[in-house]
């Protein structure tokens, strides 16, 4: 049976993206074998492993969402693709967000990805799906099926003051569907340690969060390379296999690991 870590925060820009590549192929690179979901009409995460007009796929999770709300038996492998050893995906496009719309509608809305991710959890070791920037129905599908969610922060002021709906509404999706759900995290990102100001927001969230959530040791640092990985399809390992958020990904890839056993 997969571990499914949901990776979410209604802000965007926060890294959600850049960590589901960069612990996805962490933890194949520990030989577990992982799939991604992009849960995101924008479609980052599809973009960052290569497919630049998602639009024109044939087949994403929004044919996979029709087919469970319709009832219709979904062929084994189908939408999924091969990134590299270990690593699939099941890309979106943004007729994800009429899905989205549709399903406020459908009977039991909130646990159709569940439905789907049962019938394939026994193929993976891990499931890292990708959020959108919002609290809508997709969101709360993704929260309903995991086991844990890994929340990104950017370290700065906004981004942590969001932290609060976010946190509630997982609680909400523990208390009313998915009694398991936990907090994998929190993961300050964009952490520029030169600055005061970046160590002033990291003892913040210490002390807000830290006696109730668990918040990472490790900090993702800010770095251009980072940055730079999501318009070349590669990961950081590939890119800037020496850099220090190279080091910090497999540092946070290694903690998830050590939570699941």
């Amino acid at each position: 049976m997969a571990r499914i870590i949901a990776i979410a925060n209604q802000k965007g820009g926060v890294g959600k993206t850049t960590t589901a590549v960069n612990l996805g192929t962490g933890l194949a690179s520990e030989g577990k074998k992982v799939l991604l979901i992009d849960g995101d009409p924008q479609a980052s995460l599809t973009i960052s492993l290569g497919y630049d007009e998602p639009d024109k796929l044939e087949d994403s999770l929004v044919d996979i969402l029709t087919m469970v709300v319709n009832d219709e038996e979904i062929p084994d492998n189908f939408a999924s693709i091969k990134i590299r050893d270990n690593v699939d995906l099941i890309p979106s496009n943004i007729e994800l967000s009429a899905v989205e719309i549709s399903l406020v509608n459908t009977m039991s809305r909130e646990l159709v990805l569940k439905s789907y991710i049962d019938s394939i959890n026994d193929k993976y070791d891990y499931i890292i799906i990708d959020c959108m920037p919002s609290l809508g129905v997709m969101t709360v599908n993704a929260l309903a099926c995991a086991d844990s969610v890994l929340i990104p922060v950017q370290a700065a002021y906004l981004p942590v003051k969001g932290l609060q709906q976010l946190i509630k509404t997982i609680y909400t999706v523990k208390r009313r569907l998915n009694g398991k759900l936990e907090i994998e995290g929190i993961l300050l990102t964009m952490v520029d340690s030169r600055t005061n100001f970046a160590k002033d927001i990291a003892l913040e969230v210490n002390e807000v969060y830290g006696k109730t959530i668990p918040v990472f040791p490790i900090e993702i640092p800010l770095s251009v390379r980072a940055a730079e990985i999501s318009s070349l399809a590669k990961s950081i390992y590939e890119y800037d296999p020496k850099g220090k958020a190279a080091s910090a990904y497999l540092s946070l890839t290694r903690e998830v690991m050590a939570h699941g056993c």
